[in-house]
């Protein structure tokens, strides 16, 4: 059968992609997983990241503002995920020494053109934060809720809007003193130490000159260190205005931690808010119960009864007088029309399944954690790569059951009908994007890397699938077709094809839609996502609820002696995606301030990319589940 054939193949091409990630482990190490050393006075350099807007959501490059620069500018080393994500990571003129404090350092002196004054009031109005990298930890503002409790913001407001007392005109003003504090957890059997935290507090002031301009070395009056003169408010803030100069300067101190080095990521992986994950795990484990339960009573109740019943006839007088799903024996497994699309389809769907378990599982196991900036990116590509050969396998075995011949002409469709349909999506979006002149712009070699994983390892992937799927013997059903197709009696109106679609939809999105909530948070929010425990055990629920509500549709059905289940089948639980893109309106309209129109189009474009991948998904997983279930029922009576 088609499902266990699957599964056999899934786990060989588990193995394959854990034996290639597990090959180099000897040679190199992930990111933020090997802890690094410093002693003393050792130098600690800063990077700067993207300037990212949850208004926008359109990345810029750090020194796309006239922030201050270092001699020569060099960008980090980026993974395929960080390009895509937009990361731009670059060095920055911030550099310290290891527990030893600095007050009043100045960076430098920018002059403010009309142009630059332009966009950092842009900037300012769409709550642009600055983003910035200490030894592999992103830099976080501490912000005190109302529950007295502390949370973390990631990065700093590049500036705020505000008025000057009596003042109604809106004015703004740049964040040009930072205050660091850099935790550091140190070893008690020597003088070395590790970054256990990196945060900082922004102000605005208006620094005065002491003297004349000297360079870093010039003496402010509103920032001395020599005479205790520090900066803790802002006063009177720097206010951002046209052919003016603007002196920026930052502050650090040490501060030791008990927080081990292993440790350092609670902070940014602290769930407030584990009560509403649980309730989301009971809410759809009694969904499943209550499916479980409807169909342990069609299988073990209506079932084994129907079946003994029929087993037990002994003449054809007593047969045609039976109706039910056992009246359809002779048309149930005819082809549907449009079967080549069907396969296509079923064979996408099942590389989706494949490179979702196999990157939940490294996932859960720690292999993908957000320190490894990009990591879960690239490992989703990559590993869709790789499933490549799942994919031409299920839609060829499928495809030659259905007496198909032209295996070659469903293995390109195959190949190329999904990620083309992705990439024309992609492809306008990025143009949007690059129309804005942002970071988030895949660059032509990112492209041409991306087309090349498609058209160099997965193309041929899926032809070497679909070959040894065809090469098998085909899936024999378990009763014959009949020649002339049997009229199917007029349906009661709770059976319309597209009512019972539609309600099948329900409960798969029911399962899944609290924990959608905290995925839609995290991407279009800017925070981290790290519950895979949670999310492995949804994914594992959304498996089942599919499989069974589109079984006890499917009974139904074929109940009322309609035999039309294939299509009916994929749709079922397919619909669910259509909830998910109706949920992601209703996200985009109460919890985003999204108010470009290009930010839109983004948004509902990249939901609409994820929806069709929703749709493929669950409409697999119900068709499989349905598939196994008929050859299981119909293999189970005795037909003349």
């Amino acid at each position: 059968m088609l499902a266990p054939e699957m599964l056999r193949w899934l786990a060989a091409a588990a193995a394959l992609v854990a034996l290639l990630a597990a090959a180099p482990a000897a040679g190199f190490y992930l990111p933020g997983v090997a802890p690094t050393d410093f002693g003393k006075g050792d130098l600690l350099p800063v990077k700067v990241n993207k300037l990212t807007s949850v208004k926008t959501q359109l990345p810029y490059s750090y020194y796309s503002l006239p922030f201050c620069k270092p001699e020569t500018i060099v960008d980090s080393a980026e993974n395929l995920g960080e390009v895509l994500r937009g990361d731009r990571i670059e060095n920055s003129p911030y550099v310290f020494q290891m527990r030893e404090p600095k007050m009043c350092q100045i960076v430098c002196k920018m002059a403010v053109g009309e142009k630059e004054a332009k966009e950092l009031k842009e900037k300012i109005e769409d709550e642009y934060r600055v983003n910035m990298i200490l030894d592999n930890l992103p830099l976080v503002v501490p912000v005190i809720r109302q529950d007295k409790n502390i949370a973390y913001q990631g990065g700093y407001h590049v500036g705020v809007k505000g008025q000057y007392t009596g003042s109604k005109e809106e004015k703004y003003f740049i964040h040009n003193h930072l205050s660091f504090i850099v935790k550091f957890h140190k070893d008690d059997d020597s003088e070395l130490s590790r970054i256990v935290g990196f945060e900082v507090k922004p102000y605005s002031i208006k620094h005065q000159l002491d003297d004349k301009w000297d360079g870093v070395n010039t003496r402010l009056s509103t920032c001395d260190p020599h005479a205790n003169k520090l900066v803790t408010s802002s006063e009177s803030p720097q206010e951002v205005e046209a052919d003016k100069e603007i002196i920026f300067t930052y502050d650090v101190r040490f501060e030791e931690s008990e927080i081990k080095w292993a440790s350092r990521w609670d902070t940014y992986l602290l769930m407030t808010d584990d009560q509403i994950h649980w309730f989301s795990i009971v809410n759809s484990l009694m969904i499943v119960l209550f499916l479980s339960g409807m169909v342990a009573m069609i299988m073990l109740r209506t079932l084994y009864r129907d079946i003994s019943r029929y087993n037990q006839l002994e003449t054809q007088e007593e047969a045609q007088e039976e109706t039910g799903w056992k009246l359809v024996h002779g048309d149930v497994f005819r082809p549907p029309t449009n079967s080549d699309l069907l396969c296509v389809y079923v064979g996408t769907g099942v590389q989706f399944f494949g490179m979702l378990l196999v990157t939940m599982i490294f996932a859960v196991l720690g292999f993908l954690s957000p320190s490894n900036r990009g990591g879960l990116m690239t490992a989703m590509l990559l590993v869709w790569v790789l499933m490549g050969l799942l994919a031409g396998y299920a839609s060829s075995r499928l495809y030659k059951m259905f007496k198909g011949s032209e295996w070659k002409r469903i293995t390109m469709r195959t190949a190329f009908l999904f990620p083309g349909i992705a990439f024309v999506i992609f492809f306008i979006l990025n143009a949007l994007i690059w129309g804005e002149k942002s970071s988030g712009a895949v660059p032509f070699t990112t492209m041409f890397a991306l087309v090349l994983l498609w058209f160099g390892i997965s193309v041929p992937l899926v032809f070497v699938g679909s070959y040894l799927g065809f090469k098998k013997p085909a899936l024999e059903p378990p009763v014959k077709t009949n020649k002339i197709p049997r009229q199917i009696p007029e349906q009661a109106w709770y059976m319309n094809p597209i009512f019972t679609i539609l309600i099948g939809g329900i409960l798969p999105f029911g399962a899944v839609f609290i924990e959608l909530f905290f995925i839609l948070t995290s991407i279009w929010l800017h925070q981290f996502y790290y519950i895979f425990g949670f999310l492995f055990l949804v994914f594992v629920i959304l498996i089942i609820t599919c499989a069974e509500i589109t079984v006890v549709l499917c009974y139904f059905q074929l109940c009322s002696e309609d035999y039309m289940w294939w299509w009916r089948s994929y749709l079922t639980s397919g619909s669910s995606a259509l909830y998910l893109f109706l949920y992601a309106a209703f996200y985009f309209f109460t919890k985003l301030q999204i108010t470009k129109l290009v930010s839109g189009i983004l948004y509902f474009g990249y939901m609409l990319l994820a929806s069709l991948a929703f749709f493929v998904l669950t409409g697999t997983i119900g068709f499989c589940a349905c598939f196994w279930f008929t050859r299981l029922i119909y293999s189970s009576v005795k037909i003349d």
